[in-house]
């Protein structure tokens, strides 16, 4: 088993897959660590639609771009998508996010959707968080329920190469501070 700060290095944003399909119980350990994913109020307000079936999965995919914003093209090599539905918090999450003016249930997403990344890496897979694309059509297309919204599309598939490529990121003295902002 790997250590957690050597699987976060390894983990990347996966924008070109090998095409080689993906065995359903690696998706589901994916899935396991995204339900296990902690939530405000243990609301745990997410569905997850497991795209595979390759005519719908490239429906799917066409929506992530277009024309005037090619760069999310990559989507359509990816042998499956994760399509992951906002659903509502409950009640106290709901209340406590009106008072505090904070959408709870999108800051839970992204956790389910980090987990979910993260066990990826772990099954020897690539994932990528999508946010740019039209959910409109994916609701149409998935038969998503009115009043419920496609919050995110997670590519997923194997890498094409086996490098993990450079992480470009800020040096901890850029964003750290101790008991006070911009202390150092």
């Amino acid at each position: 088993m790997v250590g957690f700060l050597e699987l976060v290095k390894k983990r990347y944003s996966v924008r070109r897959y090998s095409g080689r399909p993906v065995a359903r119980e690696k998706i589901a350990r994916c899935l396991e660590a995204a339900r296990l994913a902690p939530s405000a109020c243990n609301a745990q307000p997410w569905q997850f639609i497991v795209v595979d079936e390759p005519g719908l999965r490239e429906k799917v995919a066409r929506t992530t771009f277009g024309p005037l914003a090619p760069f999310n093209k990559f989507s359509l090599q990816a042998p499956v998508l994760i399509v992951v539905v906002l659903e509502k918090s409950n009640l106290v999450a709901q209340i406590g996010g009106f008072l505090r003016k904070k959408e709870f249930n999108l800051i839970d997403l992204g956790i389910a959707a980090a987990h979910f990344s993260l066990q990826a890496v772990e099954e020897g897979l690539g994932a990528c968080i999508l946010g740019w694309f039209d959910e409109k059509r994916v609701r149409k297309i998935l038969g998503i329920p009115h009043g419920k919204r496609a919050g995110l599309i997670i590519t997923l598939g194997y890498p094409e190469t086996g490098e993990t490529p450079e992480k470009k990121r800020k040096p901890p003295s850029a964003f750290r501070f101790y008991n006070r902002y911009g202390s150092g």
